[in-house]
């Protein structure tokens, strides 16, 4: 991948190079009267008799319409918008060369803080979703057996049974509204995204939505959810099993507003949820998976694999999940081999997370190895034994194993991670398996150039709104109409009804944000861990603030390339990557001046990062 983009990054400044050898073309392509003198910069390079002559782009503070209509007429501005507007579509589209875009690898792991596995000296995990990871069909299954319960326990409308899951249709991290009946996706500052709001199959008219929420799309955080994602009207569907309990929901919804059916969304929403746990209690799910490992646990190979590496490496090893006993033990004989505890020191089950992180009150008991519960006082947890219940508080006394030596990984980000990482200090590792389908998109053409023609647009649209006459406003409606249905083409790439369980249009997601606090690393599966030596340390990039050096491309193609030491940055990692750069470095630093280097350092230093 590193060579690719070594490879396209040289076409390209070939290209560039080429196309780009006078003022006149470099200027027309790449700055908007920036703020710096052409003759001291580049002295023996002819001055562009076609350079912007309007400065509103320096300091749009400083600027007004009625200087802006002193120097051009409305026409002319509404014609240097156009060219403007074009220019940089021209641009992002031969900046971005064929093969450039498959940059992301689903297989890495992504930190958001910086951890040194060297360090860990132990690694804990959950079970469903973190070791075991389940096949669609296994969604399917609870969706199907919950609406049977609804049909036939509960006498909802046997028209109900005519729906039929569908995998796609919801997406983790939504946030349900109770008493409406509302399913939406919430961006980190509790703010709804428009356009992802459902009652049933059918998305709820914006105007619907300010008139729901006291004319805003703002939700107020005592009504979203406590620590653990429930509110007094609201809860956020977290776990990676509440995918059919969504759908199901949105379904039942469906029938009954088709329908002309009253009835009261609370109501549903406790039957519904009733109904999933039924599923869960009840040893169904469990009854299913048991009867067809092959079909519904995925990579139990790769999983092996890990456990295997890390104890040959002198980690220990302990395992806490909810599942019971004969449950996990089948499973990880499956995926490991009859010897699967051998490779641990400690195995909890039914540990009833997240009560077993805060509540101190229930005492460990040992399970033999059919699986039945002893009476016996637990003074010590031994390696190898099956241990049910208990609390985190025991588990640190027995064990010592504190602080950021242990690294625990699980999929629930409330009652996997949040407690541990907030209150104890451990780190963590969230399971994410959306990550592969979501950079497999994020890798594709039709993507890259969508988003970075989405920036771009978005900072002309920024750049350029001091023009306030009548016919720049309507050339900037149009942007805006453009910009508006971006945001919906990107957002549909990933899933028509929600869009990417990490973003909004613009912001992060609720989702985004609690894997942000509550993780220091998360991956697409455990299986990411053994493409990286265990002495590997994770470094989290450093994302610029908004007040920081400008890095989008929308920044550099309208002007405000004032970056500390960017010349000595630039000209360094480029001698350092090619002899014909060096030949090269009085024009490099021509196109330096007028911003263009910039796109050119960034894919230079991403190689270089790769490596």
């Amino acid at each position: 991948m590193a060579g690719l983009l070594a490879n396209s990054l040289g076409a390209m400044l070939q290209l560039k190079t080429a196309k780009f050898s006078t003022v006149r073309q470099a200027v027309s392509y790449c700055t908007k009267a920036v703020d710096v003198s052409f003759d001291s910069c580049v002295s023996s390079y002819e001055k562009s008799a076609h350079a912007p002559q309007h400065n509103l782009l320096d300091n749009p503070a400083d600027s007004s319409p009625a200087s802006a209509s002193a120097a051009v007429t409305t026409s002319e501005n509404k014609t240097h918008l156009w060219n403007r507007y074009n220019e940089m579509k021209k641009l992002v589209h031969e900046l971005i060369p064929p093969g450039i875009c498959n940059i992301l690898n689903p297989a890495n792991i992504y930190s958001n803080n910086e951890v040194k596995l060297g360090n860990i000296e132990i690694y804990g995990f959950d079970y469903d979703y973190t070791l075991a990871q389940y096949s669609n069909s296994v969604h399917t299954m609870i969706f199907d057996t919950a609406r049977e319960i609804l049909v036939d326990q509960y006498k909802y409308p046997e028209g109900i049974k005519e729906y039929e899951y569908q995998p796609n249709f919801a997406i983790r991290g939504l946030h349900y509204d109770v008493r409406k009946g509302f399913l939406m996706k919430i961006d980190a500052f509790h703010y709804v995204q428009l356009g992802t709001v459902y009652r049933g199959l059918s998305p709820v008219p914006d105007e619907e939505v300010f008139q729901t929420y006291e004319g805003t799309q703002h939700v107020p955080l005592y009504q979203m959810s406590d620590f653990y994602g429930k509110g007094p009207s609201m809860k956020q569907f977290m776990d990676i099993f509440s995918l059919p309990e969504m759908t199901l929901l949105s379904y039942v919804n469906d029938y009954f507003i088709n329908h002309n059916i009253d009835y009261d969304p609370v109501h549903l929403f406790r039957d519904v949820s009733d109904a999933i746990t039924t599923v869960h209690v009840k040893g169904m799910m469990y009854k299913w998976i048991e009867k067809d490992f092959e079909n519904c646990i995925l990579h139990g190979d790769e999983t092996y694999a890990v456990l295997k590496c890390l104890v040959n490496n002198g980690k220990k090893l302990f395992l806490i999940t909810n599942s019971p006993y004969q449950f996990v033990d089948k499973g990880m004989k499956y995926m490991v081999g009859d010897d699967w505890r051998d490779l641990f020191d400690l195995v909890i089950v039914q540990a009833d997370k997240p009560s077993f992180f805060t509540d101190k009150r229930k005492p460990f008991r040992r399970l033999d190895d059919t699986g039945s519960l002893q009476w016996d006082k637990i003074n010590t947890l031994e390696k190898g034994k099956m241990y049910k219940q208990g609390n985190l508080f025991d588990f640190l006394r027995l064990t010592g194993w504190r602080g950021s030596k242990v690294l625990y990984f699980g999929d629930h980000l409330y009652s996997d991670l949040a407690d541990l990482m907030l209150r104890h200090g451990w780190r963590t590792g969230a399971i994410v398996p959306e990550l592969e389908t979501e950079i497999g998109i994020i890798n594709t053409e039709q993507f890259t150039h969508g988003l970075t023609w989405l920036q771009t647009l978005t900072g002309l649209l920024e750049r350029l709104q001091v023009y306030q006459d009548a016919e720049s406003k309507q050339v900037l409606d149009e942007w805006i109409k453009e910009r508006q249905e971006l945001m919906s083409f990107t957002k549909n790439l990933f899933n028509p009804q929600f869009g990417s369980i990490f973003r909004t249009h613009h912001n992060p997601t609720y989702f985004s944000r609690r894997l942000c606090r509550f993780s220091d690393i998360y991956m697409s599966s455990i299986s990411c861990l053994l493409n990286y030596d265990t002495t590997y340390t994770f470094y989290p990039r450093r994302t610029p603030l908004q007040h920081e050096a400008p890095l989008w491309i929308d920044q550099l193609c309208t002007g405000c390339m004032k970056t500390p030491f960017l010349e000595e940055m630039t000209l360094g990692a480029l001698r350092s990557n090619s002899i014909w750069m060096r030949n090269q470095e009085r024009e490099l630093t021509y196109k330096l001046k007028t911003g263009f280097i910039f796109i050119q350092l960034t894919a230079v230093l991403l190689n270089k990062s790769l490596h």
